[in-house]
């Protein structure tokens, strides 16, 4: 089986709210100086895959869009652990690229990489949250689609997938080629890589592609959205200290609340 993942680089959600500030120029989040991870639900699309790998011996390729000096550690850290092979499209717009544009320039470096049974994905990035890249993706290959998978099998040449709900699971068989997009679950909760197969990473080869190399489609009509205004909303935060004794205090917080209309 050839699983491809696609993995997206992100500023580190943990980033404290103070650290965190918008490009006025650009309107999305700025970069510089900040840590950069695996976009949280794309470690547990590669990890999915990787246990399909330990089950039935599946080729993992890991495939990234961003600028090709940036997402070294990405690709570096899918490669330590157990990834087969790394693709990055060296494409300096890679940070303001939405759904439509996006999902294009991944058909295209998808169809360059050849035969695929399997492309894995997060059901959504940690930063826009747009969770349409999956379904763009499927339409573009031809390709059955289910989103928000927790559990997958490889079982008589199809897949056996369980699609969290919110009545519950959904049980499904899919038959390949397919395009999953994956949540959270303790049971694809992302493995640690050992340190001699960081080490390791290091001397991989990772092949770099120009979005020219791929014929993908450009300009303003391939981005379908346009993002017109971002912004940090306002938070304003108010104390009041009450005096008095315990008892007084508890008198005068509800009579506070009353007067609020929060009682």
């Amino acid at each position: 089986m050839e699983i491809i993942v696609c993995l997206k680089q992100v500023v580190d959600p943990e980033l404290p709210a103070r650290d965190f500030a918008i490009d006025p120029a650009t309107l999305r989040q700025i970069r510089e100086g900040r840590p950069l991870v695996i976009s949280t639900y794309d470690e547990n699309a590669l990890e999915a895959a990787l246990q399909l790998k330990d089950q039935s011996g599946a080729k993992v390729t890991a495939l990234t869009i961003g600028p090709g000096a940036a997402v070294g550690d990405a690709v570096r850290l899918a490669l330590a652990m157990g990834a087969d092979e790394a693709v990055v499209v060296d494409e300096p717009r890679a940070p303001e690229l939405l759904g439509v544009e996006k999902a294009a320039l991944l058909e295209c470096a998808i169809r360059r990489i050849g035969h695929v049974d399997l492309v894995l994905l997060g059901c959504e990035s940690a930063d826009w949250v747009e969770r349409v890249v999956g379904p763009l993706l499927a339409e573009a290959l031809g390709a059955a689609c289910v989103t928000f998978v927790s559990r997958i099998a490889a079982a008589d040449g199809q897949l056996l997938v369980r699609r969290t709900a919110d009545d519950g699971f959904h049980h499904l068989e899919v038959r390949p080629p397919a395009v999953l997009t994956v949540t959270s679950d303790e049971a694809i909760r992302p493995r640690l890589p050992k340190v001699k197969d960081i080490m390791g990473a290091r001397r991989k080869l990772v092949q770099t592609w120009a979005r020219a190399d791929l014929d993908a489609p450009g300009g303003r009509g391939a981005r379908a959205v346009e993002v017109r205004d971002v912004s940090v909303p306002a938070r304003t935060a108010r104390c009041e200290f009450l005096p008095g004794e315990p008892a007084e205090q508890a008198a005068a917080l509800v009579q506070r609340l009353r007067d609020l209309k929060l009682l």
